[in-house]
């Protein structure tokens, strides 16, 4: 999930249930199991077995230590030795710097706005007066108070005239001035003496040619940097002479790709006078400067010092990155745990720091290390994998397991969300979080992709979406409501995600067949979907967002949507079908028949009031601008509410619409705010690939997932997948955007559901399907972790000619549905043909213009074929 507070808190990612997953299988007479088969063809599919070992991501251990050097500056020798420990030390030098000059007593400073004061990142009380710029304080700054309006000036004042060789600007990494003008005063009029365009300098000097003599200076900044923090003017010092920056000493080191945990350095000694390091961390180079892209002590309630500080002892030390300060309670700040792939030495101390750290001396470093939190995935840890003909779908799928490890972690006070994210509830507990760097709290939504993602691979670990589900459903409103997340102590609003808790929570049950979580949790359903959403809802039967008080509800992504938005009644179509599958497991007829009534009652109603015939799609709301959404659209196909050509309609719209080289657009056009139709989220895209694939359209799924991962996985910091993309393929919130986010690994169940075609139909597999695409795809295969032992297939597509072999556990039940291309096909097990000629040869056999399935199968190992009719 984005923020909450000064940040407008940003999506939070929402998953998608297939239409399918769940309904009843249809189980004929049992077919006897094969003995026999017919062997894949000759140099198609390899045996199943390790050859998918090699796409895994994590590492091999908790140990993990950085693969390359990125880049040094200024005084650093021996930069490799970071990579190897033991085989010597890197050594950072600097020599002690001049003091910074001084303006004349009596000098003053005022500027066109400034902004009120405040109690600052570190609730204490700070001013950002025009005055902060000069009076020798570093830690100190001017702010105006004109966000984004220009231009804001800062005039100096002097005592009397003064031969000026030049001024130079100390700012802030969150405000830096990236184009301004200095002025002086000079024969009665400001005359300007410099300009400056495209600065990204913290310290920038500004030599006046010749030297000015003057009582007054002007600056003028009419651009700033937007770093994520408000774009304001920030100036921490104006010194009265041209300074040139001395580069400080530091080494960039690359952990190959993002990792998270507690960061370790060995330092093997330093100078006496307690030189200090600043650690700077992000998941890429784009916004790897002075500050990290992200620290908690940043977002609320700490530091706000961008980074972190160690002063180094003489004798060396072996340091671990722990939440709190180092020195005295308000010196040497450290942010604790990381998620980064990027990590910055430099030997540096923020003036604040003083005297415990000095920003000069002498520092040598023997090793890096990282102590991983995570979900350890290594080959002997997963349960399920996969495996196809086509490479870069390979990559994608261990991809987003190895994004899902990152998110599957304790919940521990100091790492989660400082907004007030921390619930001893949850303390200790292994959860779901949304992201390793941010978030960090378990978001329902994300569990809706991030769960499925953890069934099929380290279903081991599927306490981690269990405790988040039951800890949000026992911090349920007393009208029904139930919380997305413990941020904010379980009280931001969001309208559609108690509807992702009643689909993850029948998630849950379908993929472990955990039915006491189902009873235990059933009144907290039946509450929230009989009580809180009726209150939603309007006359036509649809979820209406601005009743009952609902007008300043966000959702998934936190967008300005009122009234009937297509997306919200989709979702809950999807999940009144999802709870009256709970409701029939425990034997609650009655709510499993009202629930169903009630969700064919609202998908009618979608297609009469939100149905836009004129562009053939779902308009995203009825009020407002006319607009169509990737999320409504979709989730309308995937939870049965479009009929077959309202579904071919809608995709082709889609395809016409939204169509970006980084994936497909959540919104076909900008009326709900600028750039929403360049904006792609996995999040929402995963519902589309879902619909594509089940639609018979499996060749336009695997482009958009191509056009989608292939994007992430080629751009920095690759392999992790994001938490979404802007315009021209950028991070859609710039540093803030988390760059491993569970919500977005949805392209592998789709790649095991939908295109090796295998998944559950009843809790607990107790009953399953395999329905292969295969789409350009020659061969797949792959495992699904049951509770009743490992479900296998494999199946190779030759020309015309289809095989499949399922390896089915003990005490389960299934069909397989061959794909027979508007063919004649004869399929056959063995030596028995079960279908030919366009009939059935026997039990437990049927065929439809798109596949033959074959029901019953039981435990043990089945071989079919499928060749075409000449």
């Amino acid at each position: 999930m984005t923020s909450v507070g000064k940040r407008k808190p940003g999506p939070k990612r929402r998953t998608v249930l297939e239409a399918g997953v769940g309904g009843a299988a249809s189980l004929a007479v049992g077919l006897p199991l094969v003995a026999g088969g017919t062997a894949a063809a000759a140099g198609a599919a390899p045996e199943p077995g390790d050859s998918w070992h090699r796409y895994v991501q994590g590492p091999s251990h908790r140990t993990v230590r950085p693969v390359g050097i990125v880049r040094t500056a200024g005084d650093v020798s021996a930069p490799e030795a970071l990579l190897a420990p033991g085989g010597g030390v890197t050594v950072l030098r600097r020599a002690q710097p001049a003091a910074a000059p001084r303006w004349p007593q009596g000098t003053t400073a005022e500027a066109s706005s400034t902004h009120a004061g405040n109690n600052g990142s570190d609730g204490r009380p700070r001013t950002y007066a025009a005055d902060n710029a000069i009076d020798g304080d570093p830690d100190t700054f001017w702010n105006d108070d004109t966000e984004r309006a220009f231009p804001d000036t800062l005039t100096i004042t002097l005592p009397g005239e003064q031969r000026l060789p030049g001024v130079t600007l100390v700012s802030n990494a969150d405000g830096v001035p990236a184009d301004f003008t200095v002025e002086v005063w000079a024969d009665a009029a400001w005359r300007t003496v410099g300009t400056v365009t495209g600065n990204t300098d913290v310290q920038r000097a500004v030599r006046f040619d010749p030297p000015v003599a003057t009582d007054r200076v002007r600056i003028a900044v009419t651009a700033d940097q937007d770093a994520g923090q408000g774009v304001f003017t920030r100036v921490n010092e104006v010194w009265p002479d041209a300074v040139a920056p001395v580069t400080p000493p530091s080494v960039t080191i690359d952990f190959g790709k993002v990792v998270v945990g507690y960061p370790e350095v060995d330092f093997t000694r330093a100078s006496g006078n307690s030189p200090g390091v600043r650690l700077a961390f992000s998941e890429t180079l784009q916004y790897l400067t002075e500050r990290s892209d992200f620290t908690r002590s940043d977002q609320a309630g700490g530091a706000g010092r961008g980074t972190d500080q160690y002063a180094v002892p003489a004798g060396g030390a072996r340091w671990k990155d722990t939440k709190g300060f180092g020195s005295g309670g308000d010196k040497l700040y450290a942010d604790g745990l990381h998620g980064f792939r990027y990590l910055k030495i430099t030997l540096d101390a923020l003036p604040s720091d003083a005297p415990a750290a000095q920003p000069w001396g002498e520092v040598a470093i023997d090793a890096v290390s990282l102590d991983f939190t995570a979900y350890l995935g290594t080959p002997d840890s997963y349960r399920g994998w996969f495996l196809c003909s086509d490479e870069e779908l390979n990559r994608y799928w261990y991809g987003a397991s190895y994004t899902n490890e990152l998110v599957v972690d304790t919940f521990r006070r100091d790492d989660v969300d400082p907004r007030n994210a921390f619930s001893p509830s949850l303390d200790g507990k292994l959860v779901l979080h949304d992201g390793p760097k941010r978030d960090r709290d378990p978001y329902v939504g994300d569990v809706a992709v991030a769960g499925r993602t953890l069934y099929l691979t380290h279903d081991d670990a599927a306490e981690a979406a269990r405790n988040v589900l039951a800890d949000l459903a026992d911090h349920q409103r007393d009208d029904g409501w139930i919380p997305p997340a413990s941020i904010n102590d379980y009280t931001l609003p969001l309208f559609d995600y108690p509807l992702w808790w009643v689909t993850c929570s029948w998630d849950y049950v379908l993929y472990t067949g955990d039915q006491d979580y189902a009873a235990r949790y059933y009144p907290q359903l039946v509450k929230v979907l009989d009580t809180w959403y009726p209150s939603v809802t309007d006359g036509a039967g649809l979820l209406s967002k601005g009743l009952n008080g609902t007008s300043g509800y966000g959702d998934y992504a936190f967008l300005g949507r009122t009234g009937r938005v297509t997306y919200y009644n989709a979702n809950y179509v999807q999940a009144l079908r999802d709870a009256a599958r709970i409701a029939g497991l425990l034997g609650h007829d009655a709510d499993a028949r009202r629930w169903s009534e009630r969700a064919d009652k609202v998908a009618g109603a979608i297609n009469d009031h939100l149905w836009d015939p004129a562009a053939g799609a779902y308009l995203d709301s009825a009020t407002g601008p006319v607009r169509h959404a990737q999320d409504g659209n979709a989730i309308a196909i995937t939870a049965g509410v479009a009929d077959a050509e309202r579904a071919a309609s809608a995709l082709a719209h889609l395809d016409a619409t939204t169509k970006l080289r980084y994936g497909n657009a959540f919104m076909d056009n900008d009326t709900l705010f600028g750039g929403a139709s360049q904006r792609v989220y996995a999040f929402t895209s995963y519902p589309e690939l879902v619909a594509r694939f089940e639609t018979g359209r499996p060749d336009s799924a695997i482009d958009q997932i191509r056009r989608t991962y292939g994007w992430m996985d080629t751009h920095d910091p690759g392999i992790t997948q994001w938490e979404g993309i802007g315009p021209n393929g950028s991070l859609y919130e710039q540093g803030y955007t988390s760059m491993a986010h569970g919500w977005s690994t949805g392209v592998l169940p789709v790649l095991t559901h939908q295109l090796l075609g295998a998944k559950p139909t009843s809790p607990g597999y107790a009953t399953w399907e395999v329905r292969p695409n295969p789409g350009e795809v020659r061969w797949a295969q792959g495992r699904l972790p049951t509770p009743h032992g490992p479900l296998g297939v494999e199946w190779n597509r030759d020309g015309a000619a289809f095989s499949l072999t399922v390896r089915v556990p003990r005490g389960t039940r299934g069909s397989v549905a061959l794909p027979t291309d508007g063919r004649r096909v004869t399929v056959r097990s063995g030596r028995r043909t079960l279908w030919k000629d366009g009939r059935a040869q026997g039990p437990g056999v049927h065929g439809d213009p798109r596949r033959v399935t074959v029901t019953g199968l039981t435990h043990g190992t089945h071989h079919l074929t499928l060749a075409h009719e000449r």
